[in-house]
């Protein structure tokens, strides 16, 4: 079953290959305008480079991949990017070739190691060395006071500090670059949600009564992988009572028939970009009870009333006061955000329920460029099953909303 998206004032969501695949050519001038959003946030906040780690950033700015689990513990390959002068890529020793054919890299070496591990005793030399690198990196782009570093060891900041440099988080003009897609970025997140929908399908397929969970949840994994994604991010797959509240990972529990099956695909997908969007299915070949018909209808509202009032110009906090208000007994254990930005991962803007501004939330307008997550997940403070489901859209150049995500809700659930 679908929404009436006419409706709503929604566009429906697209499958046309042109539209879902870009071109040799495309992704070329993806990168390139990519790297050019994260240079302007640099310009425009007086900061002479980045230094990156963070292995989502790296692809951002760059297009690089490699390793990208690993390097997100481990600040085993970074890249200078600076407002102005060359980039240059620093890669996990002996994979320097792998980033050869980018057009936005303009020199590969080798990383320095600087964490602990790698070196013990000398970690500190090689972490001054690491400085001196990124010093003489800057002084070559102009020189300049105003670095900006992510995801490091606590070192690297200090060295830099105490060489006279004043060193500013990445993550806010790395954010502020990432919540506008750029021309077709849009079609690399189509085609990674167009990819996970079909593991979703092989998933749904294999929910059975006497199967675990984990059985379940590894056939996306499996299709993730063959459709040339990245990995899952999180484990939010659970069954039953373990669906109330949210946030239980998947386990070995075995499915029983009658119970609700939930799941958050969380995939950072093709391309590197994230296929965000929940749903909640009925195992076995039964009827719904009464109690998960309402349970699943109240969050299909949720979803239905919040994605309608998604809209160029309106305001988070707005936003947040036209929401659909979730019932006494449930409210207790609302999902943290009503809506989210996403794009190679969840992203600004965070979005909270109208009762939380004052203490979690922080104001801004909805824009033209971006991508976010509605989300919806009800379960009585009480206990019993809870349900999750969740839509990802996309607020065009030219004003109007469009669904991405393109995944069925559970006619027998809904009613």
């Amino acid at each position: 079953m679908k929404m009436d998206l006419t409706a709503m004032g929604i566009l429906a969501p697209t499958h046309v290959l042109e539209d879902c695949e870009p071109t040799s050519e495309e992704i070329a001038q993806i990168q390139c305008d990519r790297l050019a959003r994260v240079r302007q946030e640099l310009a425009r906040r007086d900061i002479t480079a980045a230094v990156l780690f963070d292995p989502a950033h790296v692809r951002y700015a760059t297009g690089s991949r490699n390793m990208q689990v690993y390097s997100s513990r481990n600040p085993a390959r970074y890249v200078f990017v600076p407002a102005a002068g060359p980039v240059v890529l620093f890669e996990f020793s002996g994979c320097e070739h792998l980033a050869s054919h980018l057009p936005t890299v303009d020199e590969i070496r080798p990383a320095k190691a600087i964490s602990y591990y790698f070196n013990e005793k000398n970690t500190q030399a090689v972490t001054r060395a690491w400085a001196d690198e990124i010093i003489d990196l800057v002084r070559q782009c102009g020189g300049g006071e105003r670095i900006a570093i992510e995801s490091a060891t606590a070192e690297v900041a200090f060295m830099l500090e105490q060489r006279g440099y004043q060193v500013l988080d990445a993550q806010e003009p790395l954010e502020q670059a990432r919540a506008f897609k750029v021309p077709n970025e849009i079609k690399m997140i189509r085609s990674s949600l167009r990819a996970v929908e079909e593991g979703v399908r092989k998933l749904e397929a294999s929910i059975r009564p006497g199967v675990t969970e984990n059985h379940v949840w590894s056939r996306l994994h499996q299709h993730i992988i063959e459709t040339d994604a990245d990995f899952i991010e999180t484990r939010l797959m659970n069954s039953g009572p373990r669906t109330n509240p949210w946030f239980q990972e998947c386990s070995d529990r075995i499915i029983q028939a009658g119970e609700l099956v939930a799941l958050d695909t969380d995939v950072v997908g093709r391309y590197g970009y994230y296929a965000d969007f929940s749903r909640t299915f009925l195992c076995g070949a039964g009827e719904a009870s009464a109690e998960q018909k309402s349970l699943y209808r109240m969050a299909y509202d949720q979803i239905q009333t919040n994605m309608e009032n998604l809209k160029p110009g309106v305001s988070f906090k707005e936003y947040a006061e036209r929401a659909w208000r979730i019932p006494p007994g449930y409210r207790a254990r609302r999902y943290f955000a009503l809506a989210h930005g996403v794009g190679m991962n969840g992203e600004y803007p965070y979005i909270v329920h109208h009762e939380d501004i004052e203490d979690k939330g922080y104001d801004g307008i909805l824009e033209p460029g971006m991508t976010l997550c509605v989300e919806s997940y009800i379960g009585h403070e009480s206990g019993g099953e809870g349900v999750k489901l969740e839509e990802q859209l996309y607020i065009r150049d030219d004003g109007q909303v469009e669904l991405l995500s393109d995944y069925p809700f559970d006619e027998r659930l809904l009613g």
